[in-house]
């Protein structure tokens, strides 16, 4: 990754959180806006459309309400003035006012621009946002290639999530017949192999032009066709090495090579894609329990404390986290002594949460200076100390064996950990 660009997991990580966020807010009645506006979509329209649903809203019988909607939308005016077009895959707004105890409320503002593109122009007031256009890019899209291939054409595309990319088609100069008898059909079969060469090499330079840039971040490449050539063409190594290594097992039966054919392989991979992902969690997981059983613990460390003093000493390999991990890290600092401590909680318990006394003098005047995702945090110590972070799904025994039995946290070693010096610190946790 490029310097100061995030994880991949990271922003999916995120973005889910941020949706599951604006999920779970409530209003009064219907104080809550929501608006999206797809690419393309004239910023000026938009403005005209939300300056005549505030002369609207200016009807409104209930004055919390009118209030809470006209406030609404001077806010997302405001905002939209700083576009000049709507970014590359659109904007959504989510602003309101939502209660927070004795008769009062607070203005909520979400700004999001979503990581596909938005296919809907809404407005909407109500108690809760609406999220269902959101809700479908939660996991962000994984990015395939796609080659379907025979002596005739080829087409090479891209599968990103459930989307299917065609980006070039080429026709071959493969004579598919000759009525040559004699030595002249030996010969002509030899101009035939040698054209078909040739179009195997020009197809395989196109695949290195269109998959070579964004190599780091293909799941794998996926091969089919009609017939035998395909076989052929990854059999004898025309593609680039580290395209090679990317073509996934096995290859795949389509009667077209066409964009259609491209629909029809993905149709054909549906399982195999699926599966790939579920097996690759099963096999570190799988691989973290063989290391637990292993006298000492092997090359395996679990549970919050021990996992971050892997990190610190530099030991980590695989990070394992668990997508259903939902916590915050929290600097505390004592207002008495002014030491800081640091803890991290569920989500659940940050609001509940009664700090207690001071860990180093005791008095109860702990107050909370700095609030960060836990699982942000984690990426970033991460990558200060070399490790490979992998977040694990819940879809399976394996990812949700990681949450329920591990906390969410594991980690598989480059060395054996030491044991903890005597009396030595680690981070305090909830």
């Amino acid at each position: 990754m490029a310097e100061g660009e995030k994880d991949p997991q990271l922003r999916r990580y995120e973005f889910r959180r941020l949706v599951e966020e604006i999920k779970d807010i409530r209003g009064r009645a219907t104080e809550l806006v929501t608006l999206y506006v797809p690419p393309g979509r004239a910023i000026s329209d938009v403005m005209g459309y939300l300056r005549n649903e505030y002369a609207q809203a200016g009807n409104i019988k209930s004055r919390t309400t009118r209030k809470s909607v006209l406030s609404a939308l001077e806010t997302i005016m405001n905002r939209l003035k700083q576009y000049r077009q709507a970014p590359e895959h659109g904007l959504a707004f989510f602003v309101g006012a939502k209660p927070v105890g004795a008769d009062k409320s607070e203005q909520v503002v979400y700004v999001i621009e979503p990581p596909e593109p938005l296919g809907t122009y809404m407005y909407r007031c109500d108690s809760q946002f609406v999220l269902e256009p959101l809700l479908a890019m939660v996991h962000e899209p994984e990015l395939w290639g796609l080659i379907v291939i025979d002596r005739a054409e080829v087409t090479l595309g891209f599968l990103r999530g459930t989307r299917v990319e065609a980006v070039r088609n080429r026709q071959s100069q493969v004579p598919s017949k000759h009525g040559r008898g004699g030595q002249s059909a030996h010969r002509f079969e030899r101009l035939i192999e040698h054209a078909a060469h040739d179009f195997f090499v020009r197809s395989a330079e196109l695949a290195l032009e269109i998959f070579l840039p964004v190599k780091d971040g293909l799941k794998g490449i996926l091969i089919g066709g009609p017939g035998a050539t395909k076989e052929y063409f990854v059999k004898e190594h025309y593609l680039q090495y580290e395209l090679q290594e990317k073509v996934v097992e096995p290859l795949f039966d389509v009667g077209y090579t066409d964009e259609y054919g491209l629909k029809e392989l993905v149709e054909k991979a549906g399982s195999t894609l699926h599966g790939l992902e579920i097996t690759e969690e099963k096999r570190l997981v799988q691989r973290l329990l063989l290391e637990i059983r292993k006298a000492g613990g092997g090359l395996a460390a679990y549970g919050e404390k021990e996992v971050l003093r892997a990190l610190e000493m530099g030991a980590v390999d695989v990070l394992l986290l668990s997508s259903g991990l939902k916590r915050k890290r929290l600097t505390l600092r004592c207002g008495q002594c002014g030491k800081e401590t640091v803890r991290s909680l569920e989500d659940a318990q940050v609001s509940q949460a009664q700090w207690g006394p001071c860990p180093s003098c005791g008095a109860p005047a702990l107050s909370l200076k700095e609030e960060e995702d836990y699982v942000s945090r984690l990426f970033q110590e991460a990558g200060a100390h070399g490790a490979t972070v992998r977040m694990v799904s819940v879809e399976s025994d394996e990812g949700g064996m990681l949450l329920k039995a591990f906390g969410g946290i594991a980690a598989l070693l480059r060395y054996p950990l030491p044991p903890p010096a005597a009396g030595a610190g680690v981070p305090a946790s909830g």
